[in-house]
């Protein structure tokens, strides 16, 4: 069992207000500056791994734009379009639903009440686990899974309401592919994890469970030693990478692009 495949991502610029965002850390403000760097070096690397790239100008309107993942998920199938929770970024969707329309013939869309943040979302190769969160809510959850099947893809739920440490589903597990999960320490057995093996990170590198499988390699954050290692361990190919500005604003590898 392999990762899909992906051979385009789109991604957006980050703007000179990417520090007024959304965010709980108490790491201070990023550098518009290293912001930049850190993009571009994300985007170099998808680009070094053959994937054609588009990237939108920044949208100084939304500041947490930068943030592209939240706005969609795409698969080898179809395109929906999310409705983000946070109401600072209602607009961000249009732009991405615009961009993506160039790829995919029929977009669809979550509508009101229902909520759903891309972090949330993490795919597998046997289908789609739903985070439900502050930014994810029921309606949300059920209207994805409803589209999800009508494309023949199965899904499951877990809610992540009461787990402090996570924004997102997906700052807490990320699929690698051959069936393993790489998992923050600490959170719930949740039955619809139990069908993978689990890579479970040490305490202090737990912000590196948000990492990204692009084909024969695994993106992850620099600085955390340990999760390399297994990574290497396990077979995989790591490239580390960045991302101290990004995490100031609650954000990670995952949240910088849509890969499909």
């Amino acid at each position: 069992m392999s990762a899909t495949r992906f051979t385009r991502a789109l991604l957006r610029l980050p703007g000179r207000n990417f520090a007024a965002g959304v965010t709980t850390s108490r790491e201070g403000a990023p550098t518009f500056e290293a912001t930049l760097a850190q993009h571009a070096g994300y985007l170099a690397t998808l680009q070094s791994l053959g994937l054609q790239t588009r990237v939108l100008p920044a949208d100084e309107r939304f500041p947490d734009g930068t943030f592209v993942e939240d706005t969609s998920i795409a698969t080898a199938h179809g395109v929906i379009i999310t409705r983000p929770g946070a109401a600072s970024r209602a607009g961000e969707p249009d732009a991405i639903a615009a961009a993506l329309a160039v790829d995919y013939p029929k977009v669809a869309h979550i509508e009101a009440p229902g909520t759903v943040d891309g972090g949330d979302i993490c795919e597998t190769d046997s289908g789609v686990i739903i985070g439900v969160s502050h930014r994810t809510n029921a309606a949300g959850a059920e209207q994805l899974g409803r589209w999800l099947a009508g494309i023949g893809i199965a899904s499951t739920t877990v809610d992540i309401r009461n787990c402090a440490t996570l924004l997102h589903l997906k700052s807490g597990i990320s699929y690698l592919g051959d069936g393993r999960l790489a998992v923050a320490p600490g959170l719930p057995d949740w039955p619809a994890l139990q069908a993978y093996e689990r890579v479970t990170l040490a305490p202090e590198e737990s912000y590196a469970a948000n990492c990204v499988r692009i084909n024969d390699h695994v993106l992850v954050a620099e600085g955390y030693p340990r999760f390399v290692d297994a990574l290497v361990r396990l077979g995989y190919q790591p490239l580390p990478l960045p991302m101290s500005e990004f995490r100031k604003m609650d954000g990670g590898l995952s949240c910088l692009s849509i890969r499909y």
